[in-house]
C-alpha cells in the first residue's frame, strides 16, 4: 500500500471506540475522501467514504496490534519482521523478530510517529 495522505497530522480526526472512549486511529482526510490510519500514522486502507473509514476502524479495534509487520529501515532494500510492543500518537516501538535479518534478534525500534510506509502490516 502506498502512502495515501496528503494532509498533516493536525489535519487528521481521532476516532474513538464508543463503548470506553479509547482512541483506536484516525481518520486522514484527502479531499472528500478519508483513509482509515492507525494510532501511529500508518494507513490501514486506501482512501474512500468517511463512513466506510470508520466502518474500518470500529471493525478492527486495536487488533491491528498483534501479528508481525514488516519494518523498513534507511535504505535497505529488504523490510524486516517486527511485532508491536508499545504504540501511541506520538510514537511506536517495535522489536526484531526476524532471525533471517542480519540485526540482533529482539532489537528495539523507537519510531516517532506518524510512521507512514515505514510499517507495513504482514
Amino acid at each position: 500500500m502506498t502512502n495515501t495522505t496528503s494532509t498533516t497530522i493536525e489535519d487528521w480526526i481521532e476516532h474513538r471506540r464508543e463503548e470506553d472512549d479509547e482512541l483506536v486511529g484516525f481518520l486522514a482526510p484527502i479531499g472528500d475522501r478519508f483513509t482509515a490510519m492507525t494510532v501511529f500514522g500508518t494507513p490501514l486502507a486506501e482512501p474512500t467514504s468517511r463512513a466506510d473509514a470508520e466502518e474500518l476502524l470500529n471493525n478492527s479495534g486495536l487488533s491491528y496490534l498483534v501479528g508481525r509487520w514488516h519494518l523498513q529501515i534507511d535504505d535497505r532494500a529488504a523490510h524486516i519482521e517486527v511485532e508491536i510492543v508499545e504504540a501511541s500518537p506520538e510514537q511506536v516501538v517495535v522489536q526484531n523478530v526476524d532471525f533471517g535479518s542480519n540485526l540482533d534478534h529482539g532489537h528495539r525500534f523507537t519510531l516517532k510517529a506518524p510512521v507512514g510506509d515505514q510499517l507495513i502490516r504482514f
